[in-house]
């Protein structure tokens, strides 16, 4: 199964300002995407940092990933910024 993850309130918190050198993991979210990670399914992390000040964060985050921890095949920086998604296939992790 190909999994996406958004990653800021998701596997780490992240201060309102969106400085993500602050940002913090939340240790059992990451756990929970590693294990499925392990459990064979194809994990790419899914994130919004950028779209809408047009910084590159992509190497900043795989290097946080990396330190964090995070167990994953692909990352991807062209998330939309949204306010709410609407989707018939998506989870919270807090449903894991």
């Amino acid at each position: 199964m190909v999994i996406y993850v958004d990653i800021d309130e998701t596997i780490c918190t992240t201060p309102e300002s969106r400085d993500y050198t602050k940002s913090v993991v939340v240790q059992e979210s990451l756990d929970k995407i590693n294990r499925l990670y392990e459990d064979g399914n194809e994990i790419v992390y899914w994130t919004a940092r950028g779209s809408r000040s047009g910084i590159d964060w992509y190497n900043f985050t795989h290097e946080q990933l990396i330190g964090w921890g995070a167990k994953f095949h692909k990352l991807k920086c062209d998330k939309p910024y949204y306010d709410t998604f609407i989707e018939d296939r998506s989870i919270r992790i807090e449903e894991l």
